[in-house]
């Protein structure tokens, strides 16, 4: 009986311990954020001075300007921007594109326990 109630006691701390890590991590910095995203999505990652100059040159079209998507809450941080991306990635097809534009990305704290969700302001483009 100890023995069972000792690996009880030893799978609850990992859990804790599992739980505090993960509800830690709530956001990430731009430069992550930069990094990570266009390797999530399908869709190409466009920066904001490339859009303006492929436009200038007609290498590509604005489809669709400040479209937001709030993303599914994930387990971590990493999981919030996988969901975004798969939303960016929908949207971006729905509207007959074939990239995207990132302008703004904020985690809101959604609950009283600290739970964040990711919502991203992105524009779809139409590139040759």
């Amino acid at each position: 009986m100890q023995n069972i109630t000792t690996k009880f006691l030893k799978l609850n701390v990992v859990i804790m311990t599992l739980a505090l890590l993960t509800s830690c991590a709530t956001s990430m910095t731009p430069m992550q954020v930069n990094n990570t995203l266009p390797t999530l999505t399908k869709s190409k990652f466009i920066s904001q001075a490339q859009a303006e100059e492929a436009v200038k040159s007609n290498g590509c079209k604005y489809l669709v300007k400040g479209r937001n998507y709030t993303a599914p809450i994930g387990l971590t941080t990493k999981d919030d921007l996988r969901n975004g991306a798969k939303g960016i990635d929908e949207w971006v097809k729905l509207d007959g594109g074939n990239a995207y534009v990132l302008n703004n990305y904020k985690w809101v704290t959604v609950d009283h326990n600290g739970s964040t969700q990711l919502h991203i302001e992105f524009d779809t483009m139409l590139c040759e």
